[in-house]
């Protein structure tokens, strides 16, 4: 009988992520569906050690240097000689640093490295979320290792695109990747978000959010975004696949395709 060999799949994926992150290779594999490959690159980010190890919370001036030239770009110009249809930019921090503008600029610069390829990135595909889904009003969580300055930052992304923020701060729970559990999220963010935003945005690509996203969905009665997730929706969509067959992890992908 023959088996699976890697080589059946209709798109290829490629994701930039920082060196040390296992975040969005665990989510994204976790939610992409049959046919979809996933292939990465790791960008050097300054604020993290061996084993993922970072600081309480992280400073700004790693964040903003994650963004500029020329490792992001020659790890985007690397990664697009693979066969992949897209790029997916999986850092959230480095948008609410350099702000919307920012980021605008920073896609149009990796486009151009990868010869042309669309390129995608997580804020700005939780802007386009929000919008396809209706949704005017959010309520903001972001990971515990972004103090209130980064919360702030985020926030201001998010008012700048044209969104009212009901609630916005950094997550309550114990730092770390491997640290917060579903379950535990969805506690913490059921208990603080209120009922005064149309939508929940789960910030930081390295925050362990997915596995929460159909709980909390089920409990508020609005859609929940998180990042890895935005961004596999966006990126499917720039690649022409569509953000069908991806089941369990929020109305995004059921209502939006």
């Amino acid at each position: 009988m023959w088996q699976p060999d890697g080589w059946d799949v209709r798109v290829r994926l490629g994701v930039l992520t920082p060196h040390a992150d296992v975040g969005p290779e665990s989510e994204l594999r976790a939610m992409a569906p049959a046919g979809v490959g996933l292939h990465y690159a790791r960008v050097p980010f300054g604020a993290m050690g061996r084993g993922g190890a970072m600081a309480e919370t992280i400073p700004l001036a790693p964040v903003r240097a994650f963004a500029e030239s020329p490792r992001v770009d020659e790890a985007a110009a690397l990664l697009a000689d693979a066969p992949v249809a897209v790029l997916a930019y999986a850092f959230t921090s480095s948008s609410y640093v350099i702000g919307a503008r920012g980021e605008a600029y920073l896609l149009a610069r990796l486009r151009e490295r990868a010869h042309g390829l669309p390129v995608v990135a997580t804020c700005a595909a939780a802007v386009e979320a929000l919008r396809a889904l209706g949704a005017g009003r959010v309520a903001l969580v972001d990971p515990p290792w972004f103090d209130e300055t980064l919360n702030e930052l985020g926030r201001g992304y998010y008012e700048e695109a044209g969104f009212e923020v009901a609630y916005a701060a950094p997550c309550g729970l114990p730092g770390g990747q491997a640290q917060v559990t579903p379950r535990a999220l969805h506690d913490w963010v059921a208990g603080q978000v209120g009922d005064a935003a149309d939508a929940v945005v789960i910030g930081g690509n390295g925050f362990r959010a997915v596995g929460a996203i159909a709980a909390l969905e089920a409990t508020l009665g609005r859609p929940v975004l998180t990042a890895n997730q935005v961004l596999l929706w966006s990126a499917l969509r720039a690649a022409g696949a569509g953000a069908g067959g991806v089941e369990g992890y929020g109305r995004l992908f059921t209502e939006v395709v």
